[in-house]
């Protein structure tokens, strides 16, 4: 059976690869959609949704900034020098002769990494698995790469960096306060009834042991693919390199260490003052989240030109982000400016029960995220019609939110835009590992439909 998921896998990647473009093009492709369906299913004139795109293509400016400085201060993090040594130390903690070993730490620190933050998950697992290549040479590099993996497809849009909750509980977010158009939600929703909601702990620990269990379970006991030295070599990656020396002013002024201090404890305070004063559900926001984690770079860096050089290697990492959001929120300008949220929201609501709602948010979210793999800008696209439609069938907004971060994260495993980074170290291709991690999405897909027939409609 592994060998015929992996001939689909490889299939499916050769499809992708010969048809599906670029994810700018496909947003292009979905804003014509978007345009066609506002004049032909929502009535709207041509003048109209064309001037509801426009004023809505600036509207998230300040999400794609937050967004943008998540995946630098991420990417900042892993490449600072305490953090390379210590993924050595990590990787030889199992024993090489029990290749099992080293898989379940792939994906626990897969779990662990995707839970903290979705960027850190994708670069540091990306970082992370040579290290244990190189240490446990027994393991099967297709199956580590899959453990790798796990992160992004079960806990992360659960996790403390989920986009669509901690959209819900920024102050001013666009669905609370749109440039124009009525609000799509009538309050912000704190993380401590979305992320710490009971059910989302519970489900979170489930969906994580049984990813665990999958990839453990697919380890073969005879002839693992594994890397020469050689190729090991090649993929390792170099430790940060030490600033250049220099008895200039300017270079002195460079090296000061005084200079990170300040900005940490400007950051760190506001947020800690924040946290005592107003509560943690209340304070933890996109905002709150970037801040901890530019703290936790500019210490682990210690010198500011290390710091900026860190910085501006994750700015590459982030340009999908900067491009891309403008354009997603031209499609969010027509869903609340127009009728056509409100018309695929009736639609939703006409072939749906309050019973089977959640799981029909989850399969439409797990279908969109193999086209549009940008989970913050696919929910304010698609949350004006999904609210409505639960509103109509008295499923609550924190319901129909879950069901939607569970559907996005479970495609991310066969999701190839998700799996550059590693693939990119390891020098393979996706067809390589997606006949496994297609097994563990399917166990996950099953685990899902059973969350979803027991999550309570009113959250």
């Amino acid at each position: 059976m592994l060998e015929f998921f992996g001939r689909v896998g490889a299939g499916l990647t050769r499809f992708t690869e010969r048809w599906v473009p670029d994810s700018w093009v496909v947003c292009m492709i979905l804003t014509a959609v978007a345009l066609l369906l506002a004049v032909l299913g929502a009535g709207a004139g041509i003048e109209e949704v064309v001037l509801a795109w426009g004023e809505g293509v600036w509207g998230l400016l300040s999400l794609a900034m937050q967004f943008t400085i998540a995946m630098v201060a991420a990417h900042a993090c892993v490449s600072s020098g305490p953090v390379f040594r210590a993924l050595d130390r990590l990787a030889s903690i199992p024993d090489p002769q029990r290749p099992l070993q080293a898989v379940a730490l792939a994906a626990c620190f897969s779990l662990v990494t995707g839970y903290l933050n979705w960027a850190l998950c994708l670069v540091a697992c990306a970082l992370f698995v040579p290290f244990l290549c190189r240490r446990n040479p027994n393991a099967d590099v297709r199956v580590l790469i899959a453990a790798a993996y796990i992160g992004l497809g079960t806990v992360w849009h659960c996790g403390l960096s989920g986009s669509a909750p901690l959209i819900l509980a920024t102050p001013g977010n666009p669905l609370l306060d749109p440039v124009s158009g009525p609000p799509v939600v009538d309050r912000l929703y704190p993380v401590t009834e979305t992320l710490f909601n009971p059910f989302n702990l519970i489900y979170m620990g489930v969906i994580a042991v049984v990813g665990l269990g999958s990839v453990m379970a697919l380890h073969p006991r005879r002839d693992p693919v594994t890397f020469s030295g050689e190729q090991l070599e090649a993929m390792l990656p170099n430790p940060p390199e030490s600033p250049e020396e220099s008895d200039t002013p300017a270079a002195r002024l460079d090296a000061f260490r005084g200079w990170v201090w300040l900005a940490a404890i400007l950051l760190a305070y506001p947020l800690g003052n924040s946290i005592v004063t107003r509560g943690f559900g209340t304070s933890w926001t996109i905002n709150a989240y970037n801040t901890v984690f530019l703290v936790v770079a500019l210490l682990l860096h210690g010198r500011p030109i290390s710091f900026l050089r860190a910085c501006r290697q994750g700015v590459d990492a982030a340009w999908g982000i900067i491009v891309q959001f403008p354009f997603y929120a031209g499609i969010f300008g027509l869903m609340q400016n127009t009728g056509l949220g409100h018309w695929i929201g009736g639609l939703f609501a006409q072939f749906s029960s309050q019973q089977s709602y959640p799981f029909v948010v989850y399969v439409y979210s797990a279908i969109m995220n193999l086209f549009v793999p940008s989970a913050g800008s696919k929910w304010l696209i698609e949350a004006p019609y999904l609210v409505a439609a639960g509103e109509q069938l008295d499923v609550s907004v924190v319901t129909v939110l879950l069901a939607y971060a569970y559907g996005d994260s479970t495609t991310n495993l066969i999701q190839p835009f998700f799996a550059i980074p590693i693939l990119a170290v390891t020098r393979l291709r996706f067809g390589d590992v997606v006949g496994y991690t297609s097994l563990v999405a399917l166990v996950c897909f099953l685990a899902n439909a059973v969350a979803m027939a027991l999550i309570p409609s009113n959250l």
